[in-house]
Parts: C-alpha cells; sequence; structure tokens
C-alpha cells in the first residue's frame, strides 16, 4: 500500500501548491475510519481508496479531488457524515465526497428495471462537478482490478456489464482513453473469458515475433524523419485484447488480417511536424487506402486529436502510425484531467467546463422531465457514438453522430429549425430528409411555419436532441389540445421480394396496427423484388411509429414519403374551382 509521504510527494511533482497537510490529514482519517473493515480478499480496506488516489495523482489532480478518493467510502461506509468532513476538510471536499456517495448509493441499488432512473441520477450527481465523475472512474477501474475476489459470479457479472455499457463510455467522452481501454479489457475477461485468452495468447506471439522488427523499425523511422529535421520520439501502441475482439466482431476479419494490433505512436513537436511526418511516411511508404484519417482537423467528439494512417513497411507488413503533439498525447491519455494547470493556483481554468457543454445538453434534457428510459436511450445517443462533420450554407461546423439525417442537423442548428423542417439541399441538390449524411456535406434545412414535426421521425433520428424535442412537441400538443380524432394521410414505399404471400402480410401487419389503406399501387417489377405505394390513414401517430419498428424488425426496404409542396396545400385548394381565360 501506497504511503502517505510517497502519495504526497508524487502530487508534489506536478503541483507546487500543493498543502501536503491536507493530503496527510485525509490519509490519516482513512486509515482510522476504515480500521475495522475488510475487503472481498480479506486485505485491510482502506487499501482501496489509497489505491484510488493513487489513480487519481496519475491523473494529476488537485489535492481536493485527491483528498476526495481518500475519504470517498467514509461517508456511506464508516462512521463519519457528511458534517463531519465539512468540519475537517471544508465544503468543496465534502460535496466532493457526497456526490460520490451517492452515486454509489444508486449502484447498491441497482438492478434491471432501474437503471435508467439510476442513470439519470448519477448524470444530475456529476453536472454540480465533474471532479465527481473522475473519482468515480478511479473508484471503478481499482475495483474492477480487485474484481477476481469476489466469490459471486452473478455480481462479478453485473459488475463487468455495468462497466462496459456505461463507466468505460464515460471515461471515454470524458476523452480519458487509457482509463477506457483498460475498464473494457478488463470488464472483458469477466464477460468472455475464454475470448480474452485466445486473444492475449495469440498477442504474446506476434508482440515476441515482431520485437526485433519493431526495435528496427523504429529507429529507421526516428533517422527518416531527422532526414527533414524533424524531432520526434516513438513508442509502441498495441490494441488491448477487447478492442481487437470488437473489430474482428464488427469487420467479420480474422485475427491475421487486423491491421494495427501492433503500431506506433510517434508524438512531435507542433502541429507543422505532424503533416510533415505525414508526408515523409507517404512518399516513403506505401499507404493503405481508407486507413488515413485525421483527427486533429476534425477532433472526435471528445475532443481526441492525432493523424492516424497504416503503411505497408518493407517486409510487406501493415503498421499503423498515430501522428500528435505532446498536448494531444497527454489529452488522449488523461482526458479532461489534462486541463488542469498550477500555474498560480489550484483552481481549474474555467475553459475546461466550456469543452465539455454535452454535460450541459444532458442536464437540459433531464429538466423538461424526460421519461427515464427515453432519457437513457438519448444518453447513449448522445454520448457514445462516433461522429460526422456537416456544414451550414455559411460555413459553421456541426458535429453529428454516424448515420445523422438531415432532421438531426437541423435540430443541431436549432430546435425550431428541426420543428418546421419539410426539406433539405445536400450539396446543393434537393434530398430527402431523411438521408444519411457525410462528412463533409453542406446541409440547407427548407422550413415551413406552417408544418410540424413528424413523429415518426423519432425511428430514424440519431441524436437524443432531435428525438427529446419531437416528443416533447407532440406531448405539449396532446396536453395544450382537448382529445379529438384527426386522420393522416402519408405514402409508405415498401418494397417486397417476389414471393406468395408477401403482400398480404404487410396488409395484415398495417390492420393489425389500426391503420387503413385508402389504396395500394406496383409501382415497378425487378427480378427479385416488387415495389408496392401504400396510400394510408393514420388515426394515431403512434401507430404509425410501431408500424414502422416492425418494418425495420423484418428488414423490409422502405421509404416515408413527405412532400415540401405541401406548404402550397392552401393555394392549390383555393385556386382550383377558377376556370383558365
Amino acid at each position: 500500500m501506497l504511503k502517505s509521504d510517497d502519495l504526497i510527494n508524487k502530487v508534489r511533482v506536478y503541483n507546487k501548491f500543493l498543502n501536503p497537510e491536507t493530503l496527510s490529514k485525509a490519509y490519516d482519517f482513512a486509515v482510522r475510519a476504515h480500521a475495522d473493515q475488510k475487503r472481498h480478499s480479506g486485505d485491510p480496506y482502506v487499501i482501496h481508496p489509497v489505491a484510488v488516489a493513487d489513480i487519481l495523482t496519475e491523473l494529476k489532480l488537485d489535492s481536493a479531488t485527491i483528498a476526495t478518493g481518500l475519504l470517498h467510502d467514509t461517508i456511506e461506509d464508516t462512521h463519519a457524515t457528511y458534517n463531519t468532513i465539512v468540519k475537517e476538510f471544508g465544503s468543496e471536499v465534502a460535496d466532493l465526497v457526497d456526490g460520490v456517495t451517492k452515486i454509489s448509493v444508486l449502484e447498491n441499488q441497482a438492478n434491471t428495471s432501474t437503471k435508467a432512473e439510476n442513470f439519470r441520477k448519477l448524470i444530475l450527481a456529476t453536472s454540480k462537478d465533474i471532479r465527481v465523475l473522475l473519482v468515480k472512474l478511479a473508484d471503478r477501474l481499482h475495483n474492477m482490478r480487485t474484481i477476481d475476489a469476489i466469490d459471486n459470479i452473478e455480481k462479478k457479472e453485473r459488475i463487468a456489464k455495468e462497466t462496459m455499457e456505461i463507466y468505460a463510455p464515460l471515461a471515454d467522452r470524458m476523452g480519458m482513453n487509457r482509463i477506457r481501454d483498460e475498464l473494457e479489457d478488463l470488464s472483458f475477461g469477466v464477460l468472455n473469458v475464454k475470448a480474452k485468452k485466445m486473444i492475449k495468447d495469440r498477442l504474446d506471439e506476434i508482440k515476441e515475433n515482431n520485437l526485433l522488427n519493431f526495435k528496427n523499425l523504429s529507429e529507421d523511422f526516428n533517422n527518416l524523419l531527422k532526414q527533414y529535421n524533424i524531432n520526434c520520439k516513438i513508442y509502441g501502441r498495441e490494441k488491448t485484447a477487447f478492442s481487437i475482439w470488437r473489430k474482428i466482431q464488427k469487420k467479420r476479419k480474422s485475427l491475421e488480417q487486423i491491421t494495427d494490433i501492433i503500431g506506433f505512436r510517434i508524438i512531435l513537436e507542433n502541429v507543422e511536424d505532424c503533416y510533415k511526418a505525414l508526408g515523409v511516411f507517404h512518399s516513403k511508404y506505401h499507404c493503405i487506402p481508407g486507413k488515413f484519417k485525421d483527427y486533429i482537423s476534425s477532433p472526435k467528439i471528445n475532443k481526441y486529436q492525432s493523424i492516424h494512417t497504416a503503411i505497408i513497411e518493407p517486409n510487406k507488413r501493415p503498421i499503423e502510425i498515430q501522428l500528435r503533439t505532446m498536448a494531444m498525447h497527454e489529452f488522449a491519455q488523461r482526458g479532461i484531467a489534462s486541463h488542469w494547470q498550477y500555474k498560480s493556483s489550484e483552481k481549474v481554468n474555467s475553459l475546461t467546463w466550456k469543452e465539455y457543454d454535452w454535460l450541459a445538453d444532458l442536464v437540459e434534457i433531464l429538466d423538461k422531465n424526460e421519461n427515464p428510459e427515453d432519457y437513457y436511450e438519448y444518453t447513449k445517443l448522445q454520448m457514445f457514438q462516433d461522429n460526422v462533420f456537416c456544414f451550414t450554407p455559411k460555413g459553421s461546423v456541426i458535429k453529428l453522430p454516424k448515420d445523422a439525417t438531415p432532421i438531426d442537423f437541423a435540430y443541431a442548428v436549432h430546435t425550431q429549425i428541426g420543428d418546421t423542417a419539410i426539406g433539405c439541399e445536400i450539396n446543393g441538390k434537393d434530398s430527402p430528409i431523411q438521408s444519411t449524411l457525410r462528412n463533409g456535406d453542406v446541409v440547407k434545412i427548407i422550413t415551413s411555419k406552417k408544418v410540424s414535426p413528424s413523429l415518426h421521425w423519432i425511428s430514424t433520428t440519431k441524436t437524443g436532441k432531435a428525438r427529446a424535442a419531437i416528443r416533447r412537441y407532440w406531448q405539449y400538443r396532446e396536453n395544450q389540445k382537448p382529445l379529438k380524432e384527426k386522420q393522416y394521410n402519408t405514402t409508405l414505399w415498401i418494397s417486397l421480394p417476389d414471393e406468395p404471400g408477401q403482400l398480404g402480410d404487410v396488409t395484415t401487419l398495417i390492420g393489425a396496427n389500426k391503420m387503413n389503406i385508402s389504396s395500394v399501387e406496383m409501382v415497378e417489377k425487378t427480378k427479385n423484388t416488387i415495389n408496392f405505394r401504400f396510400n394510408l390513414i393514420i388515426n394515431d401517430l403512434k401507430n404509425f411509429t410501431n408500424l414502422i419498428s416492425e418494418l425495420k424488425q423484418k428488414e423490409l426496404k422502405f421509404k416515408i414519403i413527405r412532400h415540401k409542396n405541401k406548404k402550397y396545400a392552401f393555394f392549390k385548394r383555393l385556386f382550383s374551382g377558377f376556370k383558365k381565360n
């Protein structure tokens, strides 16, 4: 176990404003408070809070956060109270300890039916001070490192699954790649023991075979860059067993087909050198098409920056290379914690919080009193997806999740634009409003104040903000107006396999969802499919949403036709009675 003086010395290395008495006092308080307690392993319980504090020092956090790491279990598990912590360590530390305690209480109450509500409360507890989440991540990391001491297999799997579903993605969203990787890999070892062992054994074999080659390549790369007056530091980078497993499952490849198991991480002095080095590698070696990603000019949604590329080295083996500055490397390792600066005091720079406005967005949705299940869904959409970058006609950048639609784009710009959207132009061409957006698309949203958002958009949108706004609009409408029967006319294009009974199955499905078919038209026939246009009369939009979900489950190709010329319908009716002269 790390001693008090050793912990203080580790903090003093990066924080010259440290008050050692506070940490020493917190250390001694934790030792006394947990004196009679044991962990599952039989070790003294105090080993855990000291280990949590040690992880926080690796993140180079302030002394209040590290003191919280030492004290984070005292309110929940010992005689200590909130007032005791306030009296001994001040309100800042006490509030942080209280925030972590509330999250721990939620974990102890967790079950399948309350997961969404607990997650909602977790975000609320975190929103007051993001350091609460940092302590909780450190707490969870040490618990996962020692999870083998738990005998109950069901409990181990529950903790590992929760870690994989909630805490690892949260670490990723905070930019803390190292902690994310370890949490995922430790959880993977619990949830799929055989797969992890198989991949780890193969990784050890690959590392042993490539050790000499790696050393030689490092020297070659270093000498090559020196020829162009580019100074660098070169490190090896290898994927975790879980990240390899995920790639194998996603891309349906064998282990031997994965190109970036072992790669190089090259740290350069500035951004200009990153691009220079990229040019040098691409001119000297054959690059692998489709493997180049520029996260410097277009950072990931969690602010991660780096240039990724892959080349074929002289022995005809693929090698992944990451190019980044030291500041980018620090952020990739420590995430938000890398923004802590100790130039004049321990106070965190206020700019740090602006970079994590995603947390404010989640709290904003909470304030609208959303259903917990809906909120959990929105949160996963908001946080746990890859992103694409699109542009407004004036050149503003809009970040969206992968596979987002112009509807998501409209709501990202402004809620009112989303509510009144009727069509769009993508790169200057008229396009369906439910199209899938790609990186670099210029999107223009066409609006009309005479329309309202369609409820069936919920099934195609990818952002939590869009789904929350659409549901909120219709809930408001339902609460404002007296209940009355209203009919909607919608056209649905469906492509069916050219097989007996297919049309009957679809019409039965429409009827089961309490919708009427005003007409059916066969549009075209191909070798294997027949395309139909269904004109539907809908009395309840929720039934239509259910129909769309069932069509997706059956993996049928379909398209909902929403006409842009709807806004001219009034004038068409007005002039329809006039005869031409």
